[in-house]
């Protein structure tokens, strides 16, 4: 399978994008990690793109003997961006208010996750599943698509800010860990069960083949 030009301006702004969100993670981190102090400000907006580039190359090569690698290439680094763009926005909102547990904890996560799903569908439709059928753009097909892929990812979200709030709100930090960093630890948690839960519900019953 040839690379496109437009495949890898997608994967490098895709890798500029989770450097920058992952910047503003650590910036919010920094309390609680002195450590990530030690990192260059252009590190991983430099070194992000680079390996998502790798990746889709190793995710093509693959692809010659198993032809379904390419779209799991392309969902990984989409899942990887939405996973950044949950916990960025997370972050951010933790930033602005100094507020990282309780019931508004529960409803920037629900936020945050909310932004994530958004930008999942878009580059999942058209880019890692190559759903769009130009052939068939009636209303109801579409409405039916966007209403099936809300009902799915809504389910997620409830996976998604219910293991965060118990982990966060009901078990607490533990071994000494910072509110922030626990806060953090939830989110990773939760999205990672909603990732899964995301990717059979897309891959399986929204932008199924026809």
């Amino acid at each position: 399978m040839k690379i496109s030009k437009s495949d890898i301006f997608i994967v490098l702004c895709i890798g500029e994008a989770a450097g920058l969100l992952l910047l503003a993670v650590l910036n919010n981190l920094k309390l609680s990690l002195p450590q990530v102090e030690i990192i260059p400000f252009w590190f991983f907006p430099v070194l992000f793109p680079v390996f998502c580039l790798v990746w889709y190359y190793l995710a093509v090569f693959l692809s010659k003997r198993w032809t379904t690698f390419i779209e799991i290439g392309r969902f990984v680094l989409v899942g990887g961006l939405n996973f950044l763009v949950d916990l960025g926005i997370l972050n951010l909102l933790i930033f602005l208010t100094g507020i990282a547990f309780g019931g508004l904890y529960s409803v920037f996560k629900a936020i945050s996750f909310a932004a994530a799903v958004i930008n999942s569908y878009f580059l999942n439709k058209f880019w890692t599943f190559k759903a769009s059928d130009a052939s068939d753009k009636s209303v109801k097909k579409i409405g039916k698509e966007f209403f099936t892929f809300i009902i799915i990812s809504l389910i997620g979200l409830g996976l998604n800010n219910l293991m965060a709030s118990l982990i966060v709100n009901w078990a607490g930090p533990q071994w000494g860990i910072s509110e922030n960093l626990w806060a953090n630890i939830g989110a990773i948690t939760a999205s990672f069960i909603a990732m899964f839960w995301n990717f059979m519900g897309y891959k399986f019953i929204v932008f199924r083949e026809k």
